[in-house]
């Protein structure tokens, strides 16, 4: 090649061509696809960067709502018809939906079976390409191409029309979309030729029950390629034209274009959670004069510098498949609320800013955030390890809702709490984010927050769960009441799920001391620790299983250890049996050691049968009444308690067998069959399991540990969060070979299954030699630490 006439551009295509063979494109190893049966709002939002405000997907079904409030709703893989493409999908928070269309104006998408008249095209999944950050589609009834991408706060579309007189962009605003539920007030007007602004105000059903004057307001800037020739307004019962403005439930306009065989038209959208000027500021500050293919360009590269903090290197295909697409929705699952100029939502539609912030390695954003009910066993280890940044900022979120509101959130739409757990552990995840080095924020705010989310009950809000509190402080155990008449309540004095609360509420009173004992605050230490023990009463020694009690003291009556809700929220005693990870010693003991091996390895010996969940069915809840169910959170963690019980191969073992089959690579079996993939935990969870690395008690240990498992990879190169390369590799592994034989780390043997994780985050090699049987002699001599 003759260097010296060659241009700019083929100069870089030639350079970017050399080094993409020295860093290989982990893009291409992400399928949005899979998974796509019944999947929550937030899973198929192709076109964003990792925890964008602006998530844009294709939405086959999002005008359907959810009675529930948190059922999967948005894109089916078994549906064959898009009515819109959506700017806002996180939990509970859903809209501003747009659609490209010829011929006759039509206002309403009309139904997925289309057999009333409606907007909504039929498309044909071969000319679908989905990719981190972009998604392509033709629609079938139009021959228009809809291209998306997006910036962090900035949704951009980009439609190919056919040659025809009658071709509209419809900008559905006003109407319900995904998990948001109803529409209060909603208002969409034309500024000038090209640009548009507006907002979309609901009640999620979550808010109507746990916050009940919140809501949720979502606003927009927009930007237009082309002037319309005219423009339609249109609400729920009305069509109005020549219009340029329209407000009320079902409020939307009508572009209406001629349009040239093959001629594009873009749509910039700058979205805010505070106000149309914070929207139009969130433009201006990151797509004023930024192309459609820039956008994407730039996207892709954000994606791919994320993704590729951990680099793993083998030649089955599946594997890599399953880990970056698991990474990719750990890295989608919850999204930035606050503005580029630190304004963000606070309650009931006010605004507020985020204080200054010295650390911009770990500046941190305002984010909406589910639950983190078992996130412990999933995206907060994945956070500490390499994102320390997404745990700051969810800690600071968290304290910013207590400086607020006088309490965490467990789960949060627009600082509104839409928690649907009730037992709040974000004062535990904040123990974690402590104990792990991650103090970006006020250290005694955050125990001060932390303290009262575990003790104060006076004017609780129902939001903020732990509800049944004060009757666990005075009982040491949650007593239980009979849900005859009144489904899932909670009290002061009890709650139907005593079960599963006393163990929850044990566990993160464990993580409290651990964060009171390092601070030096020995009084709180004795009295959480004590409190940590609260299992011991619902541990039935008859049957060895956690057994609810009554507030008399008894054990309930005619117990079925295999019915779900009765005492366990989502699960069941068999599972929740095994609910003490803060003292797995503790309960070892209390089963006894060979009961305990022998009653969890044939627990998962039933279960692979069903693949770990509830079989082949396509639900949720599908896997609630088995032994076993990876599809939700209250069994994650057990798989590793092996290593605790003198048996680690066995959790080389099961957590293996996990990986290879509950998850998958099909639309239809990704994340199991009944799948429960909140924000992104069952994704994370495959990451870590993947790598060999687990805490079960999710670094809630004054100083936490890293148990070692089944690696799956030749090598994987880890950017660990302060900077540092752990690289992880492994010698005669395979599908078989999945029993460790020996290890070592930085060149020393490593004898135990376990290791300080203030020693793994310096860095270094750690290289195991696998085999096809188990070696019983390693990683037995020191089991874990249990109880500190």
């Amino acid at each position: 090649m003759n260097i010296k006439y060659i241009s700019v551009a083929a100069f870089l295509a030639f350079a970017l061509a050399g080094c993409s063979t020295k860093r290989e494109s982990v893009l291409r190893y992400v399928d949005p696809n899979i998974g796509t049966a019944h999947s929550r709002w937030f899973f198929y939002t192709p076109a964003a960067v990792p925890y964008g405000m602006a998530k844009l997907a294709p939405s086959t079904n999002g005008s359907y709502g959810n009675p529930s409030g948190w059922e999967a709703v948005g894109y089916d893989t078994r549906q064959n018809s898009i009515e819109g493409f959506v700017h806002f999908h996180e939990w509970q928070v859903g809209g501003v939906n747009y659609m490209p269309t010829t011929g006759a104006i039509v206002t309403k998408p009309g139904d997925l079976e289309r057999k009333t008249p409606g907007y909504r095209s039929g498309f044909d999944r071969k000319n679908q390409v989905a990719e981190p950050g972009y998604y392509k589609v033709l629609l079938d009834d139009y021959h228009i191409t809809a291209e998306l991408t997006a910036t962090k706060r900035v949704g951009f579309q980009r439609y190919t029309f056919p040659k025809n007189d009658r071709s509209h962009i419809i900008l559905d605003i006003g109407n319900k979309q995904g998990e948001s539920d109803i529409v209060t007030d909603a208002s969409i007007k034309m500024l000038d030729d090209t640009h548009f602004e507006g907002f979309v105000s609901t009640y999620p059903k979550y808010v109507k029950i746990y916050d009940l004057q919140g809501k949720v307001n979502m606003y927009f800037y927009g930007e237009l390629s082309k002037k319309p020739e005219s423009v339609t307004a249109f609400t729920a019962d009305q069509v109005s034209d020549g219009r340029n403005t329209a407000e009320g439930k079902g409020a939307g306009l009508v572009l209406n274009y001629h349009t040239t065989d093959n001629e594009t038209i873009e749509v910039k959208t700058g979205l805010s959670y505070t106000s149309t000027i914070n929207a139009k500021a969130n433009f201006l500050a990151e797509a004023k004069g930024l192309s459609f293919d820039k956008a994407k360009q730039q996207a892709q590269e954000i994606w791919q510098e994320q993704l590729g903090k951990i680099a793993v290197e083998d030649n089955d295909v599946q594997n890599k498949t399953k880990f970056y697409t698991g990474l990719f929705h750990a890295l989608l699952g919850r999204g930035i609320a606050s503005d580029v100029n630190g304004d963000y939502p606070k309650h009931g539609g006010q605004t507020g800013q985020l204080p200054a912030q010295g650390n911009n390695a770990l500046k941190a954003e305002f984010i909406n955030s589910d639950a983190i009910w078992g996130g412990f066993w999933n995206i907060t280890q994945l956070w500490a390890l390499s994102y320390p940044e997404w745990y700051g900022s969810f800690v600071n979120t968290e304290l910013q809702l207590y400086k607020d509101k006088g309490w965490f959130g467990d789960g949060i739409a627009n600082s509104e709490y839409v928690s649907g757990v009730g037992t709040n552990f974000v004062g535990l995840a904040v123990a974690g984010a402590y104990n792990t080095g991650i103090r970006n924020y006020d250290v005694d705010l955050a125990y001060e927050a932390v303290k009262a989310n575990e003790l104060n009950y006076k004017n609780r809000a129902v939001g903020s769960g732990k509800l049944d509190i004060k009757a666990f402080l005075e009982h040491g155990y949650v007593p239980y009441f009979d849900q005859t008449g009144r489904d899932f309540v909670t009290d002061s004095t009890g709650s139907n799920f005593a079960g599963s609360h006393t163990l929850e509420y044990s566990y993160s009173a464990f993580a409290a001391a651990q964060m009171a004992k390092a601070m030096g605050k020995t009084a709180d230490y004795n009295r959480f620790i004590k409190l940590s023990n609260g299992w011991r009463y619902i541990f039935n020694p008859q049957n060895k299983l956690m057994q609810p009690k009554r507030a008399n003291g008894s054990f309930i009556e005619k117990f079925d250890p295999y019915q779900p809700w009765r005492g366990f929220q989502e699960g069941n005693a068999v599972q929740y049996t095994f609910y003490v990870p803060q003292n797995p010693a503790g309960l070892i003991n209390a089963i006894g050691k060979d009961n305990f091996n022998k009653r969890l390895d044939s627990i998962f010996t039933v279960s692979e049968k069903l693949g770990f969940g509830g079989g082949k069915t396509i639900d949720a809840f599908a896997g609630i009444n088995s032994i076993y169910n990876h599809g939700n959170q209250p069994n994650l963690h057990i798989s590793w308690l092996f290593n605790f019980s003198g048996k680690p191969w066995l959790t080389q073992k099961w957590t293996r067998a996990i990986g290879q089959e509950f998850y998958g690579t099909e639309p239809i079996h990704g994340y199991g069959y009944g799948q429960d993939e909140d924000q992104g935990q069952l994704g994370s969870w495959y990451v870590i399991n993947a790598l060999g690395l687990f805490d079960v008690k999710g670094f809630t240990d004054l100083r936490p540990i890293i148990e070692l498992g089944s690696p799956l990879f030749t090598k994987a190169m880890v950017t660990l969060g302060n900077g540092k390369k752990l690289t992880i590799e492994t010698r005669n592994n395979s599908k078989q070979n999945v029993y460790i034989q020996s290890a070592t780390f930085n060149g020393k043997a490593l004898d135990n299954c376990w290791l300080y994780r203030d020693e793994l985050m310096k860095g270094g090699e750690l290289k195991f030699v696998m085999g096809s049987r188990p070696n019983t002699s390693w990683g037995t001599k020191v089991p874990p630490p249990s109880a500190q």
